[in-house]
């Protein structure tokens, strides 16, 4: 990389050819994580999608059902809230592994773990009008502006399709920190908010929201059908809860565990906004009812008397529960006619066709734990390195 430096620096003519290297060294965007490392590929309507996952110690043992429970979660068409693309999603692990003699455990050897989905249900032919036209809250025109080419079909590189291959990722990052349970649930769709007095986690995978409240599901069942039938979509908030992270992952001043969750769940597509803790409640809290007392315990341990802060404190985790929540925009695919341009600069009313999320908010909660494991797990492998602490 140096020497691509220096040889750019001598070179005057600046021409194309020789600021290539500088675009494939730094502006690839695609890899995320320090020592556990994520590549992601492949676009919404390609053949396939999938992801390389760098710095995975050796010696984890896992089946491939390990993986593929996290991504039946995700997939698509698992009820009438939610697009109707037919998905398997099925994971095939090709690279960083070997068979044990039992012929299903796999053990990583250190090595990059690749990592493959196929896509079996793509219908292009449903974008061909809008080939041409952005869709208003879509990616299209800021892609088209950047690079001069979009993939329409299904938005490509933009679309959520690509968040499988995170959730694949996560699946390898809960192998990597022992004794960590991370689960998301939804905690708010649209105006309508669950009781935290019911709060479950039983209840999250015996209906299709992942709600931790039994008695809100009724209600967003006969709100969801109503946006559904009106084409229209709705946004929603997510929470994830990671228990049983150790104390002192994290860093200051610019590694800090929080900064990097918050980054990691802003990556997720359709999120506009994340929090940690009391997040933006911490607003209206006094100084005394936002600190987190500590007291001994009758064991020896350091204990607090709450979680404001969501398990972590000047960037470092302090070993109570890490509390995150993102929320998620509307599904900007919709049936309503909206104003917008195509890229001949002409006025056009765009309506898009096709098998979209009412509430994109569902399937996201698979996705923000995907990222939570992955932000913990690099966060943990970069606390064993400084420190040669074994947690």
């Amino acid at each position: 990389m140096l020497y691509e430096w220096a040889a750019i620096a001598r070179d005057k003519t600046r021409s194309v050819r020789r600021a290539a290297p500088i675009r494939s060294f730094f502006m690839s965007h695609n890899t995320f994580g320090h020592l556990f490392r994520v590549t992601t590929w492949g676009e919404s309507h390609g053949p396939a999608l999938g992801c390389v996952v760098d710095g995975c110690p050796p010696g984890l043992r896992f089946k491939l059902e390990d993986l593929q429970v996290w991504l039946d979660k995700r997939k698509p068409g698992q009820s009438r809230f939610v697009t109707q693309r037919r998905e398997d999603d099925l994971v095939k692990v090709l690279s960083g592994v070997m068979m044990d003699e039992d012929g299903e455990t796999m053990i990583s050897t250190g090595t990059p773990i690749s990592m493959l989905i196929e896509n079996t249900d793509q219908r292009s032919k449903d974008y061909g009008e809008i080939a041409k036209r952005y869709r208003p809250g879509h990616a299209d025109y800021t892609y088209d502006v950047k690079y001069g080419i979009r993939d329409y079909r299904g938005g490509g590189r933009s679309s959520a399709r690509e968040t499988a291959a995170r959730v694949a990722a996560g699946g390898i990052a809960r192998l990597v920190v022992p004794g960590v349970t991370i689960r998301g649930a939804l905690v708010q769709i649209g105006k309508h908010k669950i009781n935290r007095a019911n709060w479950d986690w039983a209840q999250v995978d015996q209906n299709p929201f992942f709600a931790p409240d039994p008695e809100i599901v009724p209600v967003w069942e006969e709100y969801l059908d109503g946006v559904r039938k009106a084409g229209s979509s709705i946004g929603a908030v997510v929470e994830i809860v990671a228990e049983g992270v150790p104390a002192g992952l994290g860093a200051p001043i610019y590694g800090k565990l929080d900064q990097d969750i918050a980054s990691l769940l802003m990556s997720i597509n359709a999120v506009k906004g994340v929090e940690i803790g009391e997040g933006f409640a911490s607003a209206e809290l006094t100084g005394e009812e936002n600190a987190d007392e500590m007291r001994m315990g009758n064991d020896g341990k350091r204990i607090f008397l709450s979680n404001h802060a969501g398990g972590i404190l000047g960037g470092i985790s302090t070993g109570e529960p890490v509390i995150a929540r993102f929320a998620i925009k509307p599904t900007s695919s919709i049936l309503t006619e909206r104003q917008s341009i195509d890229a001949d600069g002409h006025n056009v009313d765009v309506r898009t066709k096709g098998r979209h999320d009412p509430c994109v908010g569902i399937r996201a909660v698979p996705i923000g734990e995907a990222m939570v494991a992955c932000a913990v797990a690099d966060h943990y492998l970069r606390d064993r390195g400084q420190t040669g602490r074994q947690r």
